[in-house]
């Protein structure tokens, strides 16, 4: 809980900080990388920081918490909380770390304040910081210990056993353990890190959705190669699996992580509502491989758009698994229809007219601005908040809120 005396200083400081923290969060990414290069071998995206995703998402993980303190004093914001805890075990985030990022954030924050940064300013901020940090630490603990792993310690190598493509621009690898050992505990809608080197010798790390059942020996990621548009760069890792990478290759995968993933018993009743978009379908495929493997009778409603049914990803698999389910319902829409689903519907997803089960939790994943247009559709719908549990890939620059 932040202190009265710090609240009341965060609150008085929260807007002019909240809007100089892209130049905040830009000198401070700046500065800890040319003094600490080492970490962008194998623990920053160089895509997300050269678009700017990562800095936007730290200014608002930080701006979000700050807030929530003041909103709701006493309390903690565990949404965010657990969905960055998730994301920093991913990669493999240890507790010394959050050492340096304080040194280097708070210097950026007195270059670009300056004389506003007075030592109650300096020491209210630093409040925040650590309140934050220490959650997280604790967060990330326990899902090291969960997993089986030492901090920071999530990788081993894993044998592909089968490539397949499912479309033009998506393959999927079927992976075994590498070493002998048993595969790592995994929840459906749980995502690993593969870990690559690059041509020019750096590691990146890269998440992937596992797109099948998470359980027995063999996993799956279902990758799409990504196109650079508007001048970006093509996505280095993806484009070097789709190249590269071919069966009896090894690849680095860490410990599966990620906070959205069904975790009801086997013989739960609650409904299921899965709704994605494009490659947003993979975290949906491993559910719905989960549901079908436990045999479960609880309704399961997939709602699901792309471009075309050539760019459905796991289309044929998606309509089969919920084939197998007794109380499960298929919805696709396609921006250009096609023969092979002939009672898909045209155009965007418009869920007027889908009889959505009452008390369903809701997965939703896909391109922000469909993930927003729907939840929207959602609420409107009655669908509550908190019932609506989505996935981001890559940075998260949504935040819809704690309810969320």
């Amino acid at each position: 809980m932040l202190s009265a005396e710090s609240a009341a200083v965060v609150r008085a400081t929260l807007p002019a900080v909240a809007g100089a923290l892209d130049e905040i969060t830009t000198r401070f990414y700046g500065t800890m990388f040319r003094d600490r290069p080492e970490l962008l071998d194998g623990m920053f995206n160089r895509g997300n920081q050269a678009s700017g995703a990562q800095r936007r998402a730290l200014a608002g993980s930080i701006a979000g918490f700050a807030t929530a303190m003041l909103e709701t004093p006493g309390t903690r914001p565990d949404v965010l909380l657990d969905r960055i805890a998730h994301k920093h075990a991913a990669v493999g985030v240890t507790d010394d770390q959050y050492t340096i990022v304080h040194k280097y954030l708070f210097g950026a924050i007195a270059e670009v304040l300056g004389d506003a940064v007075t030592p109650e300013v300096a020491a209210a901020w630093d409040e925040v910081y650590w309140l934050m940090a220490g959650a997280l630490i604790g967060r990330e603990a326990r899902l090291y210990q969960d997993a089986g792993v030492e901090p920071g310690q999530i990788w081993r190598p894993w044998t592909v056993v089968e490539r397949r493509t499912e479309t033009p621009n998506v393959v999927s690898f079927l992976l075994r353990p590498a070493d002998g050992q048993p595969a790592p505990q995994a929840r459906a809608g749980q995502y690993v890190s593969v870990r690559l080197r690059m041509p020019d010798g750096v590691h990146q790390l890269r998440q992937y959705s596992l797109s099948s059942d998470p359980g027995g020996e063999l996993r799956r990621i279902t990758v799409k190669r990504i196109s650079g548009a508007s001048g970006a760069p093509d996505g280095e890792v993806s484009n070097l699996l789709h190249e590269h990478v071919h069966e009896g290759d090894d690849l680095t995968l860490s410990a599966p992580f990620g906070d959205v993933f069904l975790d009801d018993p086997a013989d739960a009743t609650t409904p299921v509502v899965l709704v994605s978009a494009g490659i947003g379908g993979t975290p949906m495929t491993s559910i719905l491989a989960h549901l079908a493997a436990l045999g479960s009778a609880r309704p399961v409603l997939v709602l699901h758009a792309d471009r075309s049914p050539a760019d459905h990803a796991l289309r044929t698999e998606t309509t089969e698994l919920a084939g197998q389910l007794p109380h499960a319902h298929a919805v696709f829409w396609y921006e250009q229809p096609g023969p092979e689903e002939p009672g898909a519907r045209a155009g965007l997803m418009n869920l007027e007219g889908i009889e959505l089960p009452k008390g369903a939790t809701v997965f939703l994943c896909g391109p922000l601005p469909f993930m927003r247009d729907v939840r929207a559709q959602l609420l409107r719908a009655r669908v509550p908040a908190q019932r609506i549990r989505y996935e981001v890939f890559g940075p998260d620059l949504w935040l819809p809120g704690p309810a969320a």
